[in-house]
């Protein structure tokens, strides 16, 4: 599995300015945090002059943030696609994505945090950024509740699966974090056995 929070180019092909810049954004602030990343910091990074910053995103570093987070928003969904589509059970969705987002910890060198809320939690206090993390964040639960209930769950309890399914990913990637070990995030669909022990076998 590949870092799916950082755009991948094509080795044949030149990056286009604006990629390079969406590309460092999305390491950096994953690795940093938006406060912590200088502007500096990531036009170097992209090998790319301030000007082009300000083309591709008039706002600057705020509005190549925005971009970011949806970069990495939709990554993620891909992952809770190809996992629970062929998942017999929303357990089993669950699993797979535990188990890819732990390679990409281990990938990641096992101290990056999520790339949305360490993008959009740690910017200037502005109702832009708390608005657009949680429309990204619900485009993931909405998602998986819909594969929970495909799966068998009622609506209701589809829904708070898919909640608590991310609860638990936020606090576990945190703590994984702190101990330097992907085997919390690789085992937190364990954690899911009660709210889906309703599930129909279908």
């Amino acid at each position: 599995m590949t870092d799916v929070t950082t755009p991948q180019p094509d080795p044949d092909s030149p990056i286009p300015t604006r990629e390079r810049l969406l590309r460092a954004a999305a390491g950096l602030f994953r690795n940093k945090g938006y406060s912590g990343t200088g502007l500096a910091e990531l036009l170097a990074a992209a090998e790319a002059p301030k000007g082009s910053l300000y083309h591709h995103f008039p706002n600057g570093k705020s509005d190549l943030a925005l971009a970011a987070a949806d970069w990495a928003s939709e990554q993620m969904r891909q992952v809770i696609a190809v996992s629970f589509d062929p998942a017999p059970s929303f357990q089993e969705g669950a699993k797979t994505v535990c188990y890819k987002l732990a390679k990409l910890f281990d990938l990641q060198g096992k101290w990056s945090g999520c790339p949305v809320s360490a993008t959009l939690f740690e910017g200037p206090e502005n109702e832009a950024f708390h608005q657009h993390a949680a429309k990204l964040f619900e485009g993931w639960i909405t998602e998986t509740a819909q594969h929970a209930e495909r799966l068998g769950l009622p609506r209701d309890e589809a829904r708070a699966a898919a909640e608590n399914f991310y609860i638990l990913l936020q606090g576990g990637w945190q703590l994984a974090r702190v101990r330097r070990d992907s085997d919390v995030i690789r085992g937190l669909h364990l954690q899911l056995r009660a709210p889906v022990q309703t599930q129909k076998n279908i």
